[in-house]
């Protein structure tokens, strides 16, 4: 009805709009999975169905019209967020429980971490004037993080920490929930997910170190794949393949550019079957790519840098699969996100992840790894104690995504927002 009540150009606006979308998304599909003339023809499709969609309004003097509805459409984006969130209610976290203070807490730090925080910050310093001892890594040197951890432990420490990536979080982490040690996380990394969802500051990591006086200490779920602890996310598939790459550090993009095409459409392509808790894998067949993170992230179209979990003490592990055939499942997935048919997501308890192949790559917190199959990714619930700052930003709310089945159910329902799967109803029930 809002279409057909603005003006006679809507249904226009509309329809090529949305072909413009379909045409630029096939456009990124043939980048990415092809070479040659064909990625040249990609990349020309995903550059030039915007502008000429833009040229055409402006032409036919639709503008108006088209920014009209952009506006309210987001608005409607807007309020439908909105009216999932109240039906919805968030559950909190369990609350942080206050702790005393450390009295030989030892942390490892990572100088090269981060482009080089640790020097930035001061967090060497900072932290022997705090008490803690500090346990810096040689960047030329593979040391065994977790041998140096176990060592503080033997040593007599009563708090592990670590300044550094995910990865080393990670390890460091299992010692600490081996030992039952309260564990600090220091943001100084360079993306800091762990940190980001444990609220903590990532543009400046020397306040973490406040934990070591004044901190509250919070319990967490632990990730374990074949044995072998993780923080964030687990990944198989495309993203394991390139990460595998010793060029992959130097040069990131190049190496995903030219690795993409034989990995998607190539013999050179891994596909990989999946489990989840138990039952059968119907659902999670040939999968391209799959994901299983210690706790859901708050929406499958989120799952970039910015993705959030709202959670890190659910028991459950976030799975998101992602399985595109060709141009128009491309397409599809790119218009509709979490809700087209390439991508699935789940949550579960365990899920094992087979192949063909006796070994396949596998990404752990962004750390190269290869590992024999069935590879099976476990979480240990309340397993880790976290020792966080009283005084730190928070986690920021989490965006849920749209379901426009409830969004329909919510609209005619008569006796307020039903309980759903994520509702405090529903999680008792």
């Amino acid at each position: 009805m809002l279409v057909l009540a603005l003006d006679e150009g809507s249904l226009e606006v509309v329809a090529v709009g949305l072909m413009g979308l379909v045409v630029a998304a096939a456009g990124v599909w043939w980048f990415l999975a092809y070479r040659g003339a064909v990625r040249v023809v990609g990349a020309l499709l995903a550059i030039a169905a915007p502008i000429a969609l833009v040229v055409l309004f402006a032409y036919h003097d639709l503008w108006p019209t088209a920014l009209l509805l952009f506006f309210c459409w987001s608005a409607a984006l807007a309020l439908a967020r909105l009216a999932l969130r109240r039906a919805r209610p968030e559950r909190r976290p369990d609350p942080a429980s206050v702790t005393t203070r450390p009295e030989k807490p030892v942390l490892i730090m990572n100088p090269n971490s981060g482009g080089g925080k640790v020097g930035r910050f001061g967090l060497v310093e900072r932290a022997e004037r705090l008490g803690a001892k500090v346990v810096l890594l040689d960047p030329d040197d593979h040391t065994d993080v977790a041998a140096l951890a176990r060592k503080a432990v033997a040593d007599g420490a009563d708090l592990l920490g670590v300044a550094g990536g995910d990865g080393t979080q990670a390890l460091v982490a299992a010692v600490a929930a081996e030992h039952g040690l309260p564990f600090l996380v220091v943001s100084a990394g360079t993306r800091n997910h762990f940190a980001m969802d444990l609220g903590l500051d990532r543009d400046d990591p020397a306040r973490c170190l406040d934990a070591l006086t004044a901190g509250e200490e919070l319990r967490v779920d632990l990730g374990e794949v074949a044995g072998r602890a993780f923080v964030n996310t687990v990944s198989f598939g495309v993203y394991a393949d390139v990460v595998q790459r010793p060029e992959y550090r130097d040069d990131k993009a190049g190496t995903a550019l030219n690795l993409l095409p034989d990995l998607l459409v190539g013999d050179e392509g891994r596909r990989v079957d999946a489990r989840v808790d138990g039952t059968a894998p119907e659902s999670l067949t040939a999968q391209q790519a799959l994901l299983v993170s210690n706790n859901p992230y708050g929406s499958p179209d989120d799952l970039g840098i910015g993705g959030r979990r709202p959670r890190l003490d659910s028991g459950e592990l976030g799975v998101v699969g992602i399985r595109v055939e060709g141009a128009a499942q491309a397409a599809d997935l790119a218009v509709r996100g979490s809700q087209s048919t390439g991508l699935t997501v789940l949550t579960a308890r365990q899920v094992e992840v087979t192949s063909d192949e006796e070994e396949i790559p596998v990404a752990v917190d962004g750390e190269a790894l290869r590992m024999p199959t069935p590879v099976v990714v476990t979480l240990r619930p309340g397993a880790l104690r976290v020792l966080v700052p009283r005084d730190r930003p928070g986690v920021a709310p989490v965006t849920p995504r749209v379901d426009w089945r409830q969004l329909v159910s919510l609209a005619l329902s008569h006796g307020g927002p039903a309980a759903g799967p994520d509702s405090e109803e529903g999680a008792h029930a």
